[in-house]
């Protein structure tokens, strides 16, 4: 039986969507009263220029049970079964209202909670899309999905804490000190939704250098077959940095470069970098 592929677009796969053949369903983002979808009708440079005007973060917004339903009646035709990759449960109700519109499917489509977000989320879906080239079962593939699923690093470093003060995630005080001490404090998923860990110092282009060292002193043993190297629209020298340091001290069979999404990108600000991989 035919295995289809599928996720939202918080995945953040860019051109990697196309070449392994997996299906997407864009998130909503609302710019005032503007109903956009991810990667079709909104880009990372429209949320830049919505927040520099409006001095507010847009909008975003979780798929219905209906508009699931829809979107995997019309992913069947290229599969006989479906395996559907959802943001974090803990970020959005995405994942509760998938699994409501899977039932109308008796079986044949089968939804998980990535418990996380961006490239992490996007390096499960991946997976997935190595072991059905394989020609594994979907039980196989799930399987193997749910057991690697707590063992993704999903983290990043943003450049400034603009948007997450206007998001509501920082105070005013910890903006002011962090921007005053050029403070950059990493922000990593733990069991499904977004923690503070250790606070960085200085300019990006060294802070980034020395992330990827704690990356690969925390994470000795690691799958060599890919990572993903995703940013907000950050400077092409800063993600030049980031490349050089993950192969200088690390073994990825792939570096691949992705770029934050208009959802992800709304939550994170410009500049914002991480390394994304699974660990052992």
């Amino acid at each position: 039986m035919a295995i289809r592929i599928t996720s939202d677009s918080t995945c953040d796969l860019g051109e990697y969507v196309a070449k392994r053949d997996i299906g997407v369903l864009p998130m909503t983002v609302i710019l005032d009263a503007t109903v956009c979808h991810d990667g079709v009708d909104v880009t990372p440079q429209d949320i830049f220029n919505f927040v520099a005007e409006k001095k507010i973060l847009p909008k975003t917004s979780a798929m219905s049970e209906e508009e699931y339903k829809t979107f995997f009646q019309e992913q069947l035709a290229y599969g006989d079964e479906i395996l559907h990759f959802n943001i974090s449960s803990k970020s959005s109700v995405s994942h509760n209202n998938a699994k409501a519109a899977a039932k109308a499917f008796h079986g044949k489509v089968r939804v998980v909670d990535s418990k996380a977000l961006s490239s992490g989320q996007g390096l499960l879906v991946m997976k997935a899309a190595d072991l059905r080239d394989q020609g594994k079962s979907i039980d196989e593939i799930e399987q193997t999905v749910l057991q690697l699923r707590d063992k993704v690093n999903t983290s990043f470093v943003p450049d400034s804490l603009d948007y997450l003060y206007k998001g509501g995630r920082v105070s005013g005080m910890v903006k002011t000190v962090a921007s005053m001490f050029k403070i950059h404090p990493l922000i990593k998923m733990d069991d499904g939704q977004l923690v503070p860990g250790k606070k960085y110092k200085g300019k990006m282009e060294m802070l980034i250098k020395q992330y990827i060292e704690d990356l690969r002193n925390t994470y000795p043993s690691y799958d060599k077959t890919r990572c993903f190297i995703t940013h907000s629209s950050a400077d092409e020298s800063l993600v030049e940095i980031a490349k050089a340091k993950t192969k200088e001290l690390f073994e990825f069979d792939e570096v691949l470069e992705t770029v934050a999404g208009a959802v992800v990108t709304s939550h994170c600000g410009r500049n914002t970098l991480g390394l994304l991989f699974i660990y052992e």
